[in-house]
């Protein structure tokens, strides 16, 4: 590698705490004792988005080669990381990253656009995905998401509590959704509800009271099926505004 794999001024980011600071550095610590040489980047991705408490960091690797052989060695580490509150890195090869950008587009599109580093070079630096694959992988979303809040509220039976678990279970897609739509107009508004509003005109507040209860306490929805009309309604005019992208292209 062209940087010794330390703890380095790139991971002095607000959003970690000193005590996730160190668990990183001592992930990057096993990974370059499991893959030498080969480990060339280790980076933190997600924290731009809101966590559950307690969260879990996540990070991505890339390297040169991935064997069978290397997993057996981080297996028996897996518990001394989650300890750390750190998820189980994702390992992948840098040819294999690469290669499957148009794949992941969204997945992969996020991490690029909001990682910090924690050793190795910024390969993800230059990398960009097409926005034609973020196009379709928006359309599939933006479709998925609406069959599933309509086939969820059916199998809720209608009862209060069951209709407030799916909004804030969904909430958390919803946003990353709206997002990367946000991304590919431009935008780059952190509240994505004024960004929906602007693009699409969709109510900022309906998505607001969406997003409030995302991942949270859905006992405090007063009226679910109420929210979930409004909620399924501004589902409808995403999937009608990225419909419409290909008779704009």
């Amino acid at each position: 590698m062209s940087e010794k794999l330390t703890h380095n001024e790139r991971m002095d980011s607000p959003s970690l705490s000193s005590a996730e600071q160190t668990a990183l550095a001592g992930l990057a610590a096993d990974l370059a004792r499991v893959f030498g040489p080969r480990l060339h980047t280790l980076a933190v991705y997600g924290l731009h988005a809101p966590a559950a408490s307690p969260r879990l960091v996540h990070t991505i690797a890339l390297v040169d080669h991935l064997a069978f052989s290397d997993l057996t060695q981080c297996a028996p580490l897996v518990a001394n990381w989650r300890r750390g509150s750190l998820a189980v890195p994702l390992i992948l090869e840098r040819e294999e990253f690469l290669r499957t950008l148009d794949v992941f587009p969204l997945e992969y599109g996020d991490i690029i656009a909001h990682h910090v580093i924690v050793a190795g070079t910024d390969l993800f630096a230059g990398v960009r995905v097409a926005p034609d694959d973020v196009r379709r992988a928006c359309e599939l979303a933006a479709k998925s998401h609406l069959v599933h809040l309509r086939e969820g509220f059916l199998e809720t039976g209608g009862h209060p509590q069951a209709t407030a678990s799916l909004i804030a279970a969904s909430g958390a897609p919803f946003r990353a959704l709206l997002a990367n739509i946000a991304r590919l107009g431009d935008d780059h508004d952190a509240d994505v509800a004024a960004a929906a509003e602007r693009q699409m005109g969709i109510p900022a507040s309906v998505v607001r009271e969406v997003l409030a209860h995302a991942g949270g306490n859905s006992s405090s929805i007063a009226e679910p099926s109420a929210l979930l009309s409004r909620y399924i309604d501004a589902a409808e005019r995403v999937w009608e505004f990225v419909d419409a992208w290909r008779a704009r292209a």
